[in-house]
């Protein structure tokens, strides 16, 4: 072999070596790289997280609105929620109130206030307002106070709920059944009709 060829080989291996490094470390950032931006979707994530209210637990969010795992204060009714909660997902059923089997909406609330308050109450909404309630202002609401809606007649009350707190209160949907919403969507903010404090 003559001293060029040589020094040839030996360039083509420096270059083929230095080629290699290159490769290795264009790997490496791109792995890195990866590696920050999965961190920062998780932290996007976990940023999202529910707030911390100070006293060790976190602001309910809607999903645990829906089931009613929502942490309770002392002053919550914790019958009122266990009751409540027992009826989730009953299904709607026009003239009936069994837990678990049909009901509408002034059937359970009547019973559920039998339960609850021990009160006896219309079975109609539009009666409970005019026969059992104090009408109060909607920023007055508290946990037990009943809500009230109309339907297609402006003025007319159609449908009632039992308002717990946060703008929530357990109603029967006659789709979805005994459920969860909230004063504030915009289906029952445009139906809000007024609400009432049962005697």
């Amino acid at each position: 072999m003559t001293l060029r060829a040589f020094t040839s080989t030996k360039a083509r291996s420096f270059i083929t070596r230095c080629l290699l490094l290159l490769l290795m470390a264009g790997a490496a950032t791109a792995c890195h790289k990866s590696a920050s931006t999965k961190h920062h979707r998780d932290y996007g994530r976990e940023a999202r997280s529910p707030r911390d209210t100070g006293d060790g637990q976190h602001s309910p969010t809607r999903r645990d609105w829906a089931t009613l795992q929502v942490p309770l204060q002392p002053s919550d009714n914790q019958q009122l929620y266990r009751e409540l909660q027992s009826w989730l997902g009953t299904p709607y059923q026009y003239a009936a109130s069994a837990k678990g089997q049909g009901t509408d909406c002034s059937g359970m609330v009547m019973t559920v206030y039998k339960t609850v308050y021990g009160k006896a109450i219309e079975r109609n909404s539009a009666r409970i307002y005019e026969k059992n309630c104090a009408s109060i202002d909607r920023d007055k609401l508290n946990e037990g106070d009943l809500v009230f809606f109309c339907g297609k007649t402006p003025g007319r009350i159609t449908h009632v709920g039992i308002y717990l707190k946060d703008g929530y209160f357990v109603h029967t949907s006659s789709s979805r059944g005994v459920m969860v919403s909230n004063l504030a969507d915009t289906y029952w903010n445009a139906h809000y009709q007024c609400a009432g404090k049962v005697k």
